[in-house]
């Protein structure tokens, strides 16, 4: 099996495509047929050179060389994620050789967290210069002592190797500057690299490296940030993340404790080490993947191969609605529900992930949680069904033109009861609130946290819903809505929603038969 050849994250300034769930094998066509001029003249040079690329490093170098209305690069910023010995190497050589001799760049400067890596790098591209007629006859000089290897060429152009660190970089006015393994780039060098392309008139940033390593990763995370942010495409970015679409602490488990979840990739399967690893049954052989798996520490193995990687939390960008030390004050353990209840349904845009959420008052306040957050709907309603028999709620709740709007039906026939002569029809208890409704529902979940009268049990699900939610303004008010698509605020949702119902119907008295004296 060949490995995939299109990212599972792409974004770029013209399109945004984020891949979630089980890969089945398909190629994103559109961004493989995708054809750029410059990144068509770079190929070309580079097979010139003896230098043939695989689609996927052709694919990075036709988004990555965009140009725009001016003839300048439309992305300053270019990012390639994927796993060790795929070839990232190979498209850093047609990067560079393309910018000294085909775009008239003068300082080209490669940068990697560790010399020997810049070294190599360098042999690498001077290998392929030297096997080459056309390309060794444009080299004026090559630098080969130690801290000052690089090439001159006869038009003016230089390439530097260097160790990044403190100063590494600066002084030069550089056209194209290269970091290789930028999963070990923090904030700080970018300081002293990045003003070496404002003098310049078409300046280019291009990150390479693999998975995230947790704090150390903090630049590589701020792009990731960027590429997964909500709305339109970054305009001046290519970014470009080769991984699995890894289960998640949900999903669910046999009496093994195996996981049975057939929506994410399993980390044990040829097609998941395809998605991540394009160079598999070119440069990589399965059976080695295979043998790195048996000998890996599981985590070690889904990082370095399968490219899951730890990346530490953009402040700015998370926890924007409610801060999150108010937040974990509220949190209570020992809170429970008093009847009567509320219970609400939420479904991300997906449909990947349902969740249902109760509240019901607690002390002074109300207590809210989560009953149940599974992957997909089709368990939704049954397991609705058995909690308002076992609760009797005094609501249920579902946005009815949101991704829950298409369980209502269901919903309300099941609670009709028709097959229980005992029970009476509590289908009228399924509310779907209008948009001003909903509104002011997240505006009471906002307040009772300022207040302090929400009582929750701390449950990650809702942690990570909170951290990763934003508003979306709907006139002078606003609705819960994510700040990327890996974030799932359906646990979020459903509980905002389970405590409107609660608050609007819970001292709702039942009519009772009529009065007949």
């Amino acid at each position: 099996m060949i490995g995939c050849q299109t990212p599972r994250i792409l974004s770029v300034p013209w399109r945004r495509r984020v891949d979630t769930g089980r890969w089945d094998g398909t190629e994103d066509q559109e961004a493989l047929d995708f054809r750029s001029p410059a990144g068509q003249e770079c190929i070309e040079l580079a097979e010139d050179a003896g230098l043939y690329l695989d689609p996927w490093q052709q694919l990075a170098l036709h988004h990555s060389l965009v140009e725009d209305d001016e003839g300048r690069w439309a992305s300053l910023d270019v990012v390639l994620n994927v796993a060790r010995q795929n070839g990232k190497g190979g498209f850093l050589e047609a990067r560079q050789l393309g910018e000294v001799i085909l775009f008239g760049g003068k300082l080209v400067i490669h940068t990697a967290h560790q010399f020997n890596t810049a070294q190599e790098s360098f042999l690498r591209l001077d290998q392929v210069i030297e096997g080459s007629y056309a390309l060794s006859r444009r080299v004026k000089r090559v630098r080969r002592s130690h801290g000052e290897e690089g090439f001159e060429f006869f038009n003016g152009a230089r390439i530097r190797f260097l160790a990044r660190g403190g100063d590494s970089g600066r002084g030069f006015s550089g056209d194209l500057v290269l970091m290789d393994e930028a999963m070990k780039l923090r904030a700080a060098p970018i300081g002293a690299l990045m003003p070496v392309l404002s003098a310049r008139p078409n300046p280019q940033l291009v990150f390479t490296g693999s998975a995230g390593l947790g704090d150390e990763s903090e630049q590589l995370a701020l792009l990731r940030a960027r590429a997964l942010a909500e709305g339109d495409p970054d305009p001046s970015l290519t970014y470009l993340e080769y991984s699995i679409d890894q289960h998640v602490k949900e999903c669910p488990t046999d009496a093994d404790g195996r996981i049975v979840c057939e929506l994410h990739d399993n980390r044990e399967v040829v097609r998941s080490w395809a998605r991540a690893n394009p160079a598999l049954g070119i440069r990589i052989r399965p059976a080695y993947v295979e043998r790195e798996m048996r000998s890996m520490r599981p985590d070690l193995f889904d990082r370095e191969r399968l490219g899951v990687g730890d990346y530490p939390e953009v402040t700015d960008e998370t926890w924007q609605v409610i801060a999150k030390d108010k937040w974990e004050a509220l949190e209570d353990a020992s809170s429970k529900p008093a009847d009567p209840v509320g219970f609400a349904i939420d479904t991300n845009p997906e449909r990947t992930w349902s969740s249902i959420s109760v509240a019901g008052a607690s002390g002074e306040g109300v207590h809210f949680e989560v009953v149940d957050h599974r992957p997909g709907t089709d368990w939704v309603i049954e397991r609705a069904k058995e909690l308002d028999m076992k609760w009797s709620p005094c609501a249920w709740v579902i946005d009815e033109g949101g991704p829950a709007g298409s369980l209502v039906p269901g919903l309300r026939k099941a609670l009709e009861y028709e097959d229980d002569e005992d029970r009476e029809d509590r289908s009228e208890l399924v509310f779907c609130p209008k948009v001003r409704e909903l509104t002011q529902a997240c505006g009471q979940f906002y307040d009772r946290v300022e207040e302090g009268t929400l009582a929750h049990l701390g449950q990650a699900n809702v942690t990570v819903a909170l951290a990763g939610a934003r508003k979306r303004e709907v006139g002078d008010a606003w609705l819960w809505t994510r700040r990327s698509d890996g974030v799932d605020v359906s646990p979020l949702v459903a509980g905002t929603y389970a405590v409107w119902g609660w608050e609007m119907h819970h001292d709702d008295e039942d009519e009772g038969a009529p009065n007949v004296w």
